[in-house]
């Protein structure tokens, strides 16, 4: 048995701020070696990354190029390339040293003026070490390219909300922590103890979004227990620590997989989610054509769009009932899935919400728990 402690590696904002470093420096005719240093910001602390290759394109434009490296994660950006084009401009007419720009592969912002989804660390990660490597009165464009980007988003929640074309550059930190490295789950297992000792009500958030938008609801951030992709385990440590309650908070196109009994919700392990969508609109009758249309819905998110479409178009409410039938399942399955493994009864409320971080549905007993 193998009990090294999980890999930790970096964020896609490190390997392209490396290579735009190792371009800069290739225009600088400074020598590459195979890595180049940076500062991570957040944490504190220099890093060395190695750098795949490195090019001039013309006298002033240079192409760098890493390789992604996020550690012992399930994560499907892992040996992704990352470019960066530096281009120093002559005859500036701007008073920005460094501009920043997403081409190709890295996604838009469809609610924000499709701006480059190129978010708050990513941009402080590049000001910050480019300047140094910066002449005086040097002015830079830096365009990140992800080749295959466009590819691996749609195999991503991204255009659930509101990113398109691509990945994003996101994260608050450099460090890409093993979160869904095995042993990840102890820490997860200790703050759920913990918190069990507090409340006897504990809320389950699915991912960044669930936790963001359950602060923003209004419920005790104290009780909130972000499970990444540990579902299962992690509902049997509540029923071990006897947890009273438990309110499940997660976007439908994760949450849809506890009704058709997927406790593991990564999507290199499971999936089904157009299917359990299929079959809670067979259950309460729609029609084969409808049945056959949601079938080719790409995303879960594009069957809860075209429900909403048909709703409106015929005066029905399918898109209510579906989601009440998802949501009272959900609870169900989740309160048999603890019992089948712990002699506890829990009580499971779910709060599901849609791509624009609207709630779609809250269960009956989901608003029994966030009135209580």
């Amino acid at each position: 048995m193998n009990n090294a402690e999980p890999r930790s590696g970096y964020t896609l904002p490190v390997f392209a701020c490396a290579a735009g470093i190792a371009a800069l420096d290739c225009l600088h005719n400074i020598e590459i070696n195979q890595t180049v240093s940076l500062d991570l910001i957040e944490p504190s602390a220099t890093v060395n990354i190695p750098i795949q290759q490195v090019a001039k394109i013309q006298e002033n434009i240079a192409l760098g190029i890493t390789i992604s490296d996020p550690g012992d994660n399930l994560d499907l950006t892992r040996n992704t390339p990352i470019w960066a084009i530096v281009e120093i401009v002559k005859n500036s007419q701007t008073d920005e040293q460094i501009i920043i720009k997403g081409g190709e592969g890295i996604g838009k912002q469809i609610n924000n003026n499709q701006k480059d989804a190129i978010y708050s660390y990513a941009k402080k990660l590049l000001h910050h070490n480019l300047k140094q490597h910066l002449k005086l009165e040097e002015t830079i464009i830096i365009t990140i390219i992800l080749p295959e980007g466009r590819k691996l988003a749609k195999r991503t929640s991204n255009e659930a909300f509101g990113v398109v074309e691509g990945l994003s550059l996101l994260g608050t930190s450099g460090i890409s922590q093993p979160l869904s490295a095995p042993s990840q789950l102890e820490l997860y297992q200790q703050q759920l103890k913990e918190k069990a000792k507090q409340f006897d009500t504990v809320v389950f958030c699915l991912g960044e979004n669930g936790l963001d938008l359950a602060q923003k609801s209004g419920i005790n951030p104290q009780q909130l227990i972000k499970t990444a992709n540990w579902l299962g385990p992690l509902l049997v440590t509540a029923g071990l620590e006897k947890v009273q309650s438990i309110l499940l908070f997660g976007y439908h196109g994760k949450l849809i997989k506890l009704a058709g009994g997927i406790f593991h919700t990564h999507h290199h392990l499971a999936d089904g989610r157009r299917e359990i969508l299929v079959a809670h609109g067979a259950k309460i009758g729609l029609s084969t054509p409808i049945l056959q249309q949601l079938f080719t819905c790409e995303t879960t998110e594009n069957g809860l769009q075209k429900l909403r479409k048909l709703d409106q178009e015929m005066g029905t409410n399918w898109t209510e009932k579906i989601y009440e039938s998802l949501a009272e399942t959900i609870d169900k399955r989740t309160q048999e899935y603890i019992h089948k493994y712990v002699d506890f009864d829990v009580n499971i409320g779910s709060v599901l919400f849609g791509r624009d971080r609207q709630i779609i549905i809250t269960s009956k007993r989901g608003e029994t728990l966030l009135n209580s």
